[in-house]
């Protein structure tokens, strides 16, 4: 059993972030800490001036909003917010938070992720912690 889980979530239409977290509590002993981690992709700046003003703080507020709601009613469970690149930034979040397992969806790869990579591959390719990858 573990006792300090990460669960990064993505807010896409395709994931589901009911089954990941269902996971992490299965896999969780009775006083684990299990933090759900949304990465905000940062907008680059030329885009940034062709949004509404209060863009990016409306954003942020939905999103955590949405992770509320998926932590509602389960004890030691929170939620965090934070910019940058996905992948890089779970990762750096990990090695600063010392998590004993991640619990991430993946999608199903294309050529694409061939070429770049997907999240969850750069994940399991460089966390120092186990990995549970659900698809």
């Amino acid at each position: 059993m573990y006792t300090n889980i990460l669960v990064p979530i993505a807010l896409d239409l395709e994931r589901d972030n009911k089954a990941s977290l269902n996971v992490a509590r299965v896999l969780a002993n009775s006083d684990a800490k299990i933090t759900l981690l949304h990465v905000m992709e940062r907008i680059p700046g030329y885009a940034v001036t062709y949004l509404p003003p209060d863009y990016i703080r409306e954003s942020r507020a939905e999103i955590e909003r949405q992770l509320s709601n998926l932590v509602e009613g389960i004890s030691g469970a929170d939620v965090e917010l934070i910019e940058g690149h996905s992948g890089r930034s779970i990762l750096d979040w990990a090695e600063r938070n010392h998590p004993d397992l991640i619990v991430i969806a993946s999608h199903r790869p294309g050529m694409q992720d061939l070429l770049l990579g997907s999240t969850a591959a750069q994940v399991v390719r460089n966390a120092r912690c186990a990995v549970h990858v659900l698809r």
